[in-house]
Order: C-alpha cells, then sequence, then structure tokens
C-alpha cells in the first residue's frame, strides 16, 4: 500500500525544459546544438533540462555507432555533458547515448542524468527495444542494442523522478514500478506513424495513471538516415492537460512542475492509494 509523501520539504514550482532536435550522424555538430539548446533554456530559468533520444547520433551506419560508444565515466561526450551541467547549475537529463557492452557488435542505449555540480547522479539503460514493421518502415533495435534491467530515479529539490525512453512509453508496468514519483522524463525518437497515433494519447495516460507531471523531449524531422521522427516535445501536468508543446522544429518546450498542483489532484483524487493489485 503506498503511503502519501510530504510535499512540505520540496520547492513549490520550478520551471522545466525539454530540447526537441533533428540529429544527424555527425556527433559534434549535434552536441554543439544540444549545449545550444540546453544554455538557452537555462537562461531562461529552467532547473532541469532533458534531451531526447539518440541525441548524439541518428545513423544508419551500426560502425558509427560502435565508434562513439563510450566506457561509462569516460569519452568526450560524458565529459561535454557534465561539464555544461555544471557551468550552467542545472539537472541535465542526457536522452540516449550509446555505451559499450560485453558484447561487441551491440551497445546500450542509456540516460545519464548529471547534477548541478556536474556529477552524474543516476543512469538508465533503455529496457524496451522497439521494433515495428509497416509500410516497408522497419525497426529492430534488439538487434543493435542489449536492454537494460532495473528501473532508474533519482530525487531533486522539487520532487523524485523517474526515467524511461521512447518505447517504455507503452509498458505502463514500468511506470507503477518506480512507485510514487512528481515528474517522468519520456526522451523519444517516436516514429512519424506510431507518433501521430499515439504519441500525445500515451503521455497523458502516463501523466494520468500516475497523477504526476510528464516531460517528454523528443527527435523531429528528416534526418540523414531517412528516418523520419514526430517532434511534439511537450509537457503534461497530473491532470493530463498539456502545459506546454513544440509540433515541429528544433527548439525549447517549457513549463513549470508545481508541487501544490501535485498535491491538490492527489488529494482529491487519491487513486495511487486506491489500487488493489
Amino acid at each position: 500500500m503506498m503511503h502519501p509523501r510530504s510535499f512540505s520539504h520540496l520547492d513549490a514550482a520550478v520551471t522545466l525544459a525539454a530540447a526537441q532536435m533533428n540529429s544527424s550522424d555527425d556527433w559534434q555538430a549535434n552536441l554543439a546544438t544540444a549545449e545550444r539548446l540546453v544554455t538557452e533554456a537555462a537562461r531562461s530559468g529552467a532547473q532541469l533540462v532533458a534531451l531526447p533520444e539518440f541525441f548524439p547520433l541518428i545513423s544508419k551506419d551500426l560502425q558509427v555507432r560502435l565508434d562513439l560508444a563510450e566506457e561509462e565515466g569516460r569519452g568526450p561526450l560524458q565529459e561535454a555533458l557534465s561539464a555544461l551541467a555544471a557551468r550552467l547549475g542545472i539537472w541535465l537529463v542526457a536522452g540516449s547515448l550509446p555505451l559499450k557492452t560485453y558484447v561487441e557488435d551491440k551497445t546500450t542505449n542509456t540516460c545519464l542524468v548529471y547534477g548541478p555540480d556536474g556529477q552524474q547522479v543516476v543512469r538508465y539503460d533503455k529496457i524496451h527495444l522497439f521494433g515495428f514493421q509497416k509500410d516497408g518502415e522497419s525497426y529492430n533495435e534488439s538487434e543493435t542494442f542489449i536492454p537494460g534491467e532495473r528501473p532508474a530515479i533519482f530525487d531533486t529539490p522539487f520532487g523524485r523522478v523517474g526515467l524511461s525512453i521512447c518505447y517504455d512509453l507503452r509498458f505502463p508496468e514500468l511506470f507503477r514500478s518506480l512507485d510514487e514519483v512528481d515528474l517522468l522524463i519520456v526522451p523519444s525518437a517516436f516514429t512519424v506513424p506510431t507518433g501521430q497515433a499515439h504519441w500525445e494519447l500515451l503521455l497523458r495516460a502516463r501523466a494520468v495513471e500516475n497523477q504526476c507531471y510528464v516531460l517528454a523531449p523528443a527527435q523531429v524531422g528528416q534526418h540523414a538516415d531517412g528516418r523520419k521522427t514526430w517532434g511534439h516535445s511537450m509537457l503534461i501536468d497530473p491532470w493530463g492537460e498539456v502545459v506546454a508543446c513544440l509540433p515541429q522544429g528544433e527548439g525549447i518546450v517549457s513549463g513549470q512542475l508545481d508541487s501544490q498542483r501535485i498535491q491538490e489532484i492527489r488529494g482529491q483524487l487519491p487513486a495511487l492509494n486506491h489500487r488493489r493489485l
């Protein structure tokens, strides 16, 4: 049985931001874009900024991704992300990037989070690997990725945050396993067909089910490898209302997480405490 958490120690409201990107097969250019967007968001008052899935690279060349993959805790990508978080004094949710594994030709799809001091605070490896086939468009992530095994959360002054990546969004049991969180982050690269059909629907459902905010940074547009992603990065509140959305184009979407709003909704409709299974 879940017991209500106290909100008295949390910051009442905080600005969150999601970066929407059109990543290419040039990781250095993508990193420069990410740094520019994150800096823009931080200068506008965001205390937590999240990047999309595959933010450093979208390429159909597996070898390019294998060459980019780093050991956890070392490498130019991780060094740049750590330095960026520390320079701006923000919580940086670094979308996802490839890390090396025990299998030579496979990587993980990993979300790393850095605190305002630049230290890595948590790692989440994508658990559910995407598979899709329709009208000549086909994806099978299990061919090149090793799935994660454990959910991940971290605590901030403004609440408890749960992590997921893209296809995880379709598995509500993952989010419920996080227990009580104030914010879910879903870095994504949704395809156009699946995004058009289910993106907003699923994001709003996860917010309503878990009575928390959902921040979803996304890839957008046509990429160098030919794929097209849906965009529509958004922030959703615990009642399922879209606080902010950026349908197309690179940029920043931002809005506030209000802990009093969470407390109010959970007090009026204590669905989390009414669970029986």
